[in-house]
């Protein structure tokens, strides 16, 4: 009788905390009990920045909205943190104190007992004060290694989960148009199967780490008029779905990504913020994605303010539920009042509420929030003395030694050696003159979303939080018996000449010159490289070209070497360099690998993910135009490239040979296979990345000259063979034909096995048989290639 009495006593946990329950009858049950306000609540973020002394977040003024009071918002809940870690610099031992606590808050303060969900900017590292800073998107192409990019970012996941972060706001998937665009250094290339590829490596580490990856920016926003930034996009709808949207379908079929995030733009008139045919039609009904679609920074607000689809607040609120967005961030906006409102009185229905609130409670059921026996202590605290904020600051390392190493192989796999007359590597000069703006400058390394460009630039009195060794550091190290002289000749964008007369005297007195140039990354004008940072032409920043041509009239060799956002022109340079050492901004060991490659400790494996224009103004131009992109009798501008897609020296020679072919026919729904051999005619160590491109001589729609469809990293010791076997689907010939459907079409074919996107080494003729073939999201993506153990 006791034992009944005590269990009569004892709550019933409610069906939505219950863990043996269904998560869709977790979750309709939590839908059903909650009010409208409540129910808006878990659809938007709140901008925060977490105290240094370990006490709850404060929310974020941003410039862009008016203030929030946590303390009226709280009792409905709240759906998002936004970057507690990214918004000031925070010792993260702290920074977690903070959010845990501020997490029990926000739980204790809800009827329900939710947390929120917190993210963060994790584009090229997770964006903490302290935290490693890696290699850009764009280095991430150069490596054509996606298994090193897939452990990357379980790394970078890690150590956010470890701090109790739960989403991430990457990979950026935007497939670059025009190289002018700011945000070229976010991109991870222009082709889109190296996008795909690499991306979805990227979203699979975040994911294995229990991190909530998100696809951005969904769909078109680097194909802008001009690579200005936001501005309208001219895309048809045959390079929205043959080059724009194969990224997205990759990381979403094979990548697992949980969220995606809209982008600013409009196609033709519909900003995709607004787009129920893109974020509903194509991305739910057809691919299958039932993650969360989350908005751009204020992108709802924008169809009211920049996109004028919207008369008011609870408008854009509308519009961008029905096409199919689910959370608004940063802060609360029109999912706020407006919305509540636009609900009380018959505008929105709340069946639209109800859609995407499932979405989010799915998430965080997955997530574990929704857990009876859910704890806001992270893991990275678990056992510290939470009493003692003093105590725990440094405790918590965020930038160990694995990562260091890590982010050391990323850079070094990324450089690419873009030309040598032999003078590399450097045979011990006695003397070295060091020039430039870049060669002692200790965050030429970092992009705009590294911590320190992004936010540490704001708060120049706190320390930047991890080393930045310049490479007149790394090579006095490499160099310990060379006598240095650095001179900056001028500044990346000041346009000072005055410097230039040094730095050529210092040129001549040296064995060889190493010019130091690119880019200083920076946001909204602040730099020349990153988001906003958009530019007319190609041409290097300030004065640079002018300090590059004086040296190279001095008659010492002059290495070249770019730490930069974009590909630039070099004018002469592209020439007269006696070589040129390509760095798309390689993080905080990037200067050590640089300064290998010079020496000749480390053989150079990268490869352009991006064209190198032979001068500055051809642009919007990629190697995937269609013939009539390329040079032609009918207009004098000549769009070749200076350093094509794909190319990258080595310091030791590969031969290709014995191309074999075991079918030289196959039906649209067959396959083709064939083999060829690469062997290391040098002396040293090398990889060579064997890379296959298509060709369609003939073909119902205008078609790209050539496209990659596939790659691999073959690694020879001198005088070794492998034998690579590769299956190649028909699938991968298709492309959106002119009824709109993706095809495969029956003709002629050449399969060119290359070492860049104009320099084929083998090639393959072959046929596709048979009747045309209509093919969908579930075709064949990839070739396979398979070299011999």
């Amino acid at each position: 009788m006791t034992a009944n009495v005590a269990e009569e006593k004892t709550p019933a946990v409610p069906v939505w905390n219950d863990p043996a329950q269904p998560v869709t009858a977790r979750v309709s049950a939590l839908i059903e009990a909650m009010t409208p306000q409540e129910k808006i609540a878990q659809l938007y973020g709140v901008w925060v920045g977490a105290s240094n002394e370990g006490g709850d977040v404060a929310p974020h003024q941003h410039d862009m909205e008016e203030a929030v009071d946590l303390d009226a918002l709280l009792p409905a809940g709240l759906g998002q943190l936004t970057r507690p870690f990214g918004t000031a610099p925070v010792d993260p031992a702290l920074g977690a104190l903070s959010l845990m606590r501020t997490q029990a808050r926000i739980a204790a303060e809800n009827r329900f007992g939710i947390p929120a969900l917190a993210h963060e900017e994790c584009l090229a590292g997770f964006a903490a004060w302290g935290a490693t800073a890696y290699p850009v998107p764009l280095s991430w192409g150069a490596t054509f290694d996606p298994v090193l990019v897939r452990r990357m970012a379980a790394a970078v996941g890690r150590d956010m989960r470890a701090v109790g972060v739960h989403q991430g706001l990457a990979p950026v998937l935007d497939v670059v148009r025009d190289a002018r665009w700011g945000r070229v250094e976010e991109t991870i290339g222009e082709d889109p199967y190296l996008v795909a590829t690499i991306g979805t490596a990227y979203v699979q580490g975040l994911e294995s780490a229990g991190i909530v990856a998100t696809l951005k920016h969904f769909v078109g926003y680097s194909a802008s008029r001009a690579g200005r930034n936001l501005a309208p996009s001219s895309v048809g709808p045959r390079e929205r779905a043959d080059v724009l949207l194969p990224p997205f379908e990759m990381a979403v079929r094979e990548g697992g990504a949980r969220s995606v995030m809209h982008a600013y733009t409009d196609l033709d008139g519909i900003p995709a913020a607004a787009d129920e045919e893109l974020l509903t039609g194509l991305l739910r009904d057809t691919w299958g994605f039932d993650g969360t679609v989350v908005a751009d920074y204020f992108g709802i607000a924008f169809l009211k303010t920049l996109h004028g689809i919207a008369g008011d607040w609870a408008d854009a609120a509308t519009a961008a539920l029905r096409a199919g967005v689910d959370v608004e961030l940063p802060t609360v906006k029109t999912f706020g009042g407006p919305l509540v409102e636009a609900v009380a009185d018959g505008r929105v229905p709340e069946a639209l509420i109800d859609r995407a609130l499932r979405r989010v409670l799915t998430q965080k059921a997955a997530l574990g929030l929704l857990d009876p026996d859910w704890n806001p202590l992270p893991p990275a605290l678990d056992g510290a003395d939470l009493d003692d904020p003093d105590a725990l600051r440094g405790s918590i390392d965020l930038d160990g030694l694995g990562n260091r190493e890590l982010a050391r192989t990323v850079a070094e796999e990324a450089v690419v050696l873009l030309s040598n007359d032999g003078t590399l590597p450097l045979a011990g000069p006695r003397r070295i003159a060091l020039l430039g703006p870049n060669a002692d400058e200790p965050t030429a390394v970092l992009g705009c979303y590294s911590f320190p460009q992004h936010i540490g630039v704001h708060h120049p009195d706190s320390p930047v939080g991890i080393d930045l060794p310049t490479l007149r550091d790394t090579l006095a190290a490499e160099f310990p018996e060379a006598e240095f002289r650095a001179v900056r000749g001028t500044g990346v964008d000041d346009g000072d000449l005055s410097g230039i007369s040094e730095a050529v005297r210092a040129a001549r007195d040296a064995d060889v010159a190493v010019a130091v140039l690119g880019d200083r990354a920076g946001l909204f004008g602040r730099g020349t490289s990153g988001e906003g940072c958009d530019v007319e032409s190609l041409t290097l920043p300030g004065a640079q070209q002018q300090l590059l041509d004086a040296l190279l009239d001095t008659g010492t060799p002059v290495v070249t070497v770019l730490l930069a956002g974009r590909p630039y022109a070099l004018g002469r340079a592209a020439t007269e360099s006696a070589a040129i050492v390509q760095a798309f901004f390689p993080g905080e060991e990037g200067t050590h690998a640089i300064a290998g490659i010079l020496a000749g400790r480390l053989n150079p494996s990268g490869r352009l993910p991006v064209s190198v224009p032979r001068t500055p103004g051809a642009q919007p131009t990629t190697y995937l135009g269609p013939r009539l992109a390329h040079a032609n009798n009918v207009s004098n501008i000549d769009p070749t490239p200076a350093f094509p897609f794909g190319h990258g020296l080595t310091y030791t020679t590969f031969d290709w040979t014995d191309l074999t072919v075991d079918n030289h026919e196959a039906p649209t729904d067959g396959a083709f296979t064939l083999a060829l051999t690469v062997r290391n005619t040098g002396r040293r160590p090398g990889t060579e990345i064997v890379q296959l491109y298509l060709h369609d001589p003939v073909a119902s729609v205008v078609q790209p000259v050539q496209r990659l469809i596939g790659y691999t990293r073959l690694d020879l010791n001198p005088g070794q063979a492998r034998r690579l076997h590769v299956t190649v689907p028909a699938d991968l010939a298709s492309f959106t034909g002119r009824d709109g459907q993706r095809i495969t079409e029956p003709g002629t074919l050449e399969l060119r096995f290359a070492t860049s996107s104009t320099q084929p080494r083998l090639t393959a003729r072959v046929t596709l048989t048979g009747p045309q073939r209509h093919v969908d999201h579930t075709r064949h993506l990839h070739a396979v290639l398979t070299p011999d153990a």
